[in-house]
């Protein structure tokens, strides 16, 4: 064997590329991204945002941790709003609509200046591996890279398969090859492989559209940036909202014959969470009419993305459609939308540093593991970057637990339940959600970011202020007379801000208005910190009793699962639980707990057998 090229190689350059070779990279390694074309890295295949509901708590949690996801979308960011103000805080999410051109150009960049990153235009044909453990990759050339690990995010890429209609053809996306050969090389290391579906609309010219017959829709004046480092946003466009009718079900009712989703012609699996077209209008039979958002994807482009008009079927098909919905009725296509077919890991057969269980240094990130989305493919990115590094380094993995992180809910679901259909974030996949909000993710993350190398000195330096305004200011509340602002602000009608008085002063005395008194100065700390203080004391209960929660499921970590067991010497397990457990061999009682099918009895099984193995 050669020596190394490189110690670690990422294959790919999407949302999960970017953030594993940025990690590993900015951890001092040497790292290489192989992607199939420069150009298209950071390309957004579908929709032209970044966050939304549960995945705005993604992107903050990623640049807490020292990511660049949050950094790219305040620089190209041309919209910002933040969803469910009118809920309760703990699922309150961002979202930004970027202009996707700046976005794919901002990503290059850094990835070209970064130091200990080589980028290589390629495609990665099969892995090379040696007694269970990677040691680099073939390319389709033939040449051979050797490196002391590995990291697939190859997305929609693996024996991808496009269809419009009845149409179909090989392709990673519209425009992009296939990767055929690297599915092939995983199956042989007997990695088990399942197929997934997923689609995208058709893009619209913005020029045959009638804007003014249609709903407008402005971004959020004051909206909180994604990352620390970033001062200010700015909205420069809006959105435009408009509806299918009964028209437009029947035209697609009439074609489903034309549908490859509908004759059996796609074999993988779609996202429940994000149907197509088709999809709603068979599923939802009673329901009159659909949002469609139309979204620009660029500040110096006419093209359109229609959000909520995913399909698969004919282009005459989808023009005639898009022409019966108001302000459509003169529109052009300029690209159709498409299904597209792929393979993917079992996300069953990875470890929770996203190292696959069967071949040593191999991690796998994004849609590869069964995901979908831009935030939960980086997520995994950034973790398996982090990971891959620190164990060259011979160092502790870092593993988010369900308490910490959006990011740890998500890697847990995915290894303990696996998926058979692309999995999305969702809040309320998050059971100590009101732990995990998206005001406070610098403070659950940005210590963890700080001591693996990834968080710089100006996150780490704000994060700083902000947690000691943050003391500072409940601290005062707390101790002014006798804690009598700490009381008033438990009320729900009280906000902090009228508190202040003209001055920006908040005083502890009788009128809340002596500026004799001791006071705190909003300029001081800002509304973000002070409404963070706020939400604090008036959830604080909720927060302690999640808190004595999650105290109590700690317990059940503290029993670790020998790796090596055979389940089947486990008398009284049923034939289903033990062929769960011995197939995702879980680490602790926690994770056995977590797996579908796994029942209370059994649990109690492996309970006794820790408790003797223990005291043996």
């Amino acid at each position: 064997m050669k020596k190394n090229d490189f110690d670690i190689i990422v294959v790919g350059s999407g949302h999960a590329g970017i953030e594993a070779c940025l990690a590993s990279a900015r951890m001092g390694l040497n790292t290489a991204v192989v992607t199939i074309n420069l150009d298209n890295i950071g390309q957004m295949s579908c929709n032209p945002a970044i966050g939304g509901l549960a995945k705005g708590h993604l992107v903050r949690e990623i640049d807490s941790l020292g990511g660049e996801m949050g950094r790219a979308t305040d620089t190209t960011g041309i919209q910002f709003r933040t969803l469910n103000t009118k809920k309760g805080p703990a699922v309150r999410s961002s979202r930004a609509q970027a202009d996707m051109f700046l976005y794919k150009q901002y990503m290059k960049i850094v990835l070209e200046n970064t130091e200990n990153l080589t980028l290589i235009q390629s495609m990665a044909d099969s892995l090379i591996v040696e007694n269970n453990v990677v040691k680099g990759v073939e390319l389709w050339t033939g040449d051979k890279l050797f490196s002391g690990a590995v990291i697939l995010t190859t997305g929609t890429f693996l024996r991808g398969l496009v269809h419009i209609g009845l149409f179909n053809y090989k392709a990673g996306r519209a425009g992009d090859f296939a990767s055929n050969k690297l599915s092939l090389s995983l199956g042989r290391n007997n990695l088990e492989l399942g197929r997934l579906k997923t689609g995208t609309t058709p893009r619209l010219d913005g020029r045959t559209i009638s804007f003014s017959k249609l709903e407008e829709q402005r971004g959020d004046d004051g909206f909180t940036p994604f990352s620390l480092s970033s001062r200010k946003i700015e909205n420069k466009i809006s959105c435009f909202i408009t509806y299918t009718n009964e028209k437009t079900h029947d035209i697609i009712k009439g074609n489903l014959d034309k549908s490859p989703l509908y004759c059996g012609v796609i074999k993988g699996t779609g996202p429940r969470y994000c149907p197509s077209i088709e999809d709603k209008v068979v599923r939802f039979k009673d329901k009159e009419r659909h949002q469609i958002f139309l979204e620009k994807e660029s500040l110096n482009s006419n093209e359109y993305y229609p959000n909520g008009l995913s399909t698969s079927l004919p282009l005459e098909t989808q023009l005639n459609f898009l022409r019966t919905i108001e302000g459509l009725e003169n529109v052009k296509i300029l690209r159709p939308g498409y299904a597209i077919e792929y393979d993917y890991v079992l996300p069953t057969e990875l470890y929770h540093s996203l190292e696959t269980r069967k071949i040593g240094n191999l991690f796998l990130a994004g849609q590869i593991n069964g995901t979908s989305g831009y935030e939960e493919a980086a997520a995994q990115g950034l973790i398996a970057g982090i990971n891959a590094a620190l164990k060259l380094k011979g160092e502790n993995q870092l593993i988010l637990g369900r308490d910490e992180a959006y990011i740890g809910v998500m890697i847990d679901d995915l290894i303990t339940l696996g998926t058979t259909e692309p999995y999305r974030m969702f809040t309320s996949r998050a059971e100590y959600r009101l732990l995990l909000r998206e005001d406070n993710a610098d403070f659950r993350l940005c210590e963890y970011g700080r001591k693996i190398g990834l968080l710089d000195d100006e996150r780490y330096n704000i994060y700083r202020q902000r947690i000691a305004g943050f003391n500072e200011v409940l601290n005062f509340i707390k101790t002014s007379e006798g804690g009598r602002l700490y009381n008033i602000l438990k009320r729900p009608e009280v906000d902090i801000l009228q508190l202040f008085n003209a001055e920006g002063r908040l005083c502890g005395d009788d009128n809340l208005l002596n500026s004799n008194k001791p006071y705190i100065n909003i300029k001081d700390y800002g509304d973000e910190i002070l409404k963070r203080v706020e939400l604090y004391i008036k959830y604080e209960g909720y927060i302690n009793r999640q808190k004595e929660e999650v105290k109590r499921m700690k317990k059940f970590e503290d029993y670790r699962l020998d790796k090596n067991l055979d389940y089947k010497s486990l008398s009284g397990l049923s034939i289903e639980v033990v062929e769960k457990l011995n197939k995702i061999k879980p680490e602790t009682i926690y994770d056995a707990s977590r797996i579908s099918g796994i029942t209370p009895a059994a649990i109690s099984i492996l309970l006794m057998h820790c408790s003797k193995t223990l005291y043996s």
